[in-house]
C-alpha cells in the first residue's frame, strides 16, 4: 500500500505538512517494531510496549544530539541588559550568529574559559560575607517583586508606622485588588498603573512595608522608588537595619523617580529590624502611586564583578588597530594571534545557572539567531525520525531491549551492538547532506583542480 494518502492538492495547500513526507512519526517507530521484530520465532519473543516506547524515546534524545540533523532556530533582539534567555527546550547551540541589514549571518565566536557569571555573596568593608537567616547574601537588588508586576509578593499593606509593623484597618475593603484610583475611599491597594500600589487618602505615618531584607548598620544602600499620580502628602523610603535603627530618604512631594544613598543605623530606632518601608510623613492625606521600587547595597551594583566588566567594556572584536602595548609589545609583529579574538563579529559565553546567554557590548540591539539542539521531545509533533536514521532506531531499540533481558547470550548482545553502530554511521553519513557537486565547487575556490 502507498504512503501517499492525500492527494496533491491537500498537500500543497496545507501548509503545515509541508516537507513531512521525509519524517516517520516516533508512535509509528513504536508500532512498526511491535510488528515486526516481536513475537513467535522472532529475536524478541515478548515484550512490553511500555519498554519499547521508553527504548525509543531514549535512542530519539541520543541520536538528536549528534545524529539528527538541528533545524531549531530562534531570533532575538539583544536589549541593552546584553542578555537574553535560552528556548525552552534548548539542550546545546550549534551557532550564534548576528544579522546584518541584507540578512547575512555573522558568526559569534564563544569566550569559552576567558570570563564568566559567577555568584558573587556580599561583603562587608573588611571582606566578611554577609548572611541573611544563615544565608549568603547575593549581590544586587535586595527587596522582592519592586515593580508588583507578580502581585502583591511579599509586600505588606495598610501598615501603621506610628507603631511600627502594626496594621490598621483603614476600611473594610482595604485587601481590594481590583480598586481603582478613589474607589474604595481610603487606604493602600494594589493594582494601578500596571500593577502597582496606590495610595488614597492615607493618613500620617501609613505605609507599605517589606520585612527580612538584609539591611547591615553602617552599610551604604543606593535606594529608588517612583511616583505618580501625586495630588497631597510628604512621602519618604525608610531602611530598618538589624539593630532597629532607621535611615530616611528626603521628603518627596512630586512625580519622579526619586534615587538617594542611605548609611544603614543612621537614626536610633525601635522598628521593624532588617525592613524598608514608604510611608506618608504629611499630617495631610496622601494620594499617589508607588512603583519601581529598590534597595541595591553600594559596591554590588552587579551580582558578578566579571560580568558587570564584560558588558561595559569596548570588546577586541570592535578594535580595528590590534598593536597595543599589552599583546604586541614588539611594534607590528603579531605572534600568537588568536583568529577568535581578530574579528569584528562580537563574543557570548552561556550562564548554565541562569539560563542566559551574555554578550558583548558591539552586540547591543543587534538582531541575533541562536541555532540549537533539542531531544526533540519537547512536543509531539517533533517526536518525529528522519528516513534516514529510520534503521538506526529500530536497532537502538532492539539491542536496548534485549541487553536488558535476562539469559540473553553474549554474543548475541554484541552482535546487535555491532549493528547498532553500523547503522548509526550510516545514518550520520546520509544526513550529513554531502553533494558531491558543492564539494567540487568548494575545492575549485580553493585552486584545486578537479576532475569528474
Amino acid at each position: 500500500m502507498a504512503l501517499l494518502q492525500n492527494s496533491q492538492q491537500y498537500y500543497y495547500n496545507n501548509t503545515e505538512s509541508l516537507g513531512d513526507y521525509q519524517f516517520t512519526s516516533l508512535h509509528d517507530i513504536i508500532d512498526h517494531f511491535m510488528v515486526v521484530y516481536v513475537g513467535e520465532d522472532k529475536i524478541i519473543s515478548k515484550v512490553s510496549k511500555v519498554d519499547v516506547s521508553f527504548h525509543a524515546q531514549r535512542a530519539m534524545q541520543e541520536l538528536s544530539f549528534d545524529v539528527f540533523k538541528s533545524c531549531k532556530a530562534i531570533e532575538y533582539d539583544v536589549p541593552a541588559t546584553l542578555t537574553t534567555p535560552l528556548p525552552q527546550d534548548y539542550v546545546n547551540y550549534t551557532k550564534i550568529s548576528w544579522v546584518d541589514s541584507a540578512g547575512i549571518k555573522h558568526l559569534l565566536y564563544p569566550t569559552t574559559s576567558k570570563t564568566s557569571n559567577p555568584f558573587s555573596p556580599q561583603q562587608d568593608t573588611n571582606g566578611e560575607f554577609l548572611f541573611n537567616n544563615g544565608s549568603l547574601i547575593q549581590s544586587g537588588e535586595l527587596i522582592q517583586n519592586g515593580n508588583f508586576q507578580a502581585g502583591i509578593g511579599t509586600w505588606i499593606l495598610n501598615s501603621d508606622e506610628t507603631t511600627p509593623g502594626t496594621l490598621t484597618a483603614l476600611s473594610t475593603t482595604t485587601s481590594s485588588a481590583t480598586a481603582t484610583l478613589g474607589d474604595p475611599s481610603i487606604g493602600w491597594f494594589y493594582g494601578f498603573n500596571g500593577n502597582a500600589i496606590g495610595a488614597y487618602s492615607v493618613p500620617q505615618n501609613s505605609a507599605i512595608r517589606q520585612e527580612n531584607v538584609p539591611i547591615i548598620s553602617g552599610e551604604d544602600y543606593t535606594v529608588s522608588f517612583t511616583v505618580s499620580g501625586y495630588t497631597s502628602g510628604t512621602w519618604s523610603l525608610v531602611i530598618v537595619d538589624e539593630n532597629g535603627d532607621t535611615a530616611e530618604t528626603s521628603d518627596i512631594t512630586a512625580d519622579g523617580t526619586h534615587s538617594e544613598t542611605l548609611t544603614a543605623g543612621a537614626t536610633a530606632s525601635n522598628n521593624v529590624a532588617q525592613s524598608i518601608f514608604i510611608r506618608n510623613n504629611s499630617a495631610t492625606a496622601g494620594t499617589c502611586v508607588i512603583d519601581d521600587v529598590s534597595i541595591v547595597r553600594v559596591g554590588d551594583e552587579e551580582t558578578s564583578t566579571a560580568w558587570a566588566n564584560y558588558q561595559s567594556m569596548t570588546p577586541s572584536e570592535n578594535q580595528s588597530q590590534y598593536d597595543d602595548d599589552t599583546y604586541w609589545p614588539m611594534h607590528g609583529e603579531r605572534y600568537g594571534l588568536d583568529p577568535q579574538h581578530a574579528q569584528a563579529n562580537g563574543s557570548f559565553y552561556i550562564d548554565c545557572v541562569s539560563g542566559k546567554i551574555h554578550f558583548s557590548s558591539n552586540i547591543s540591539g543587534k538582531t541575533v539567531i541562536l541555532d540549537y539542539i533539542s531531544d526533540s521531545l519537547g512536543t509531539d509533533a517533533e517526536m518525529q525520525v528522519h528516513k534516514f536514521a529510520e534503521e538506526a532506531m529500530y536497532k537502538w531499540i532492539m539491542h536496548a531491549v534485549l541487553s536488558t533481558k535476562a539469559n540473553i547470550p553474549e554474543y548475541q548482545v554484541n552482535r546487535l551492538k555491532k549493528e547498532r553502530f553500523a547503522a548509526i554511521r550510516t545514518a550520520k553519513l546520509r544526513l550529513s547532506n554531502i553533494k558531491l557537486e558543492e564539494i567540487t565547487q568548494i575545492l575549485r575556490g580553493k585552486s584545486k583542480q578537479i576532475k569528474h
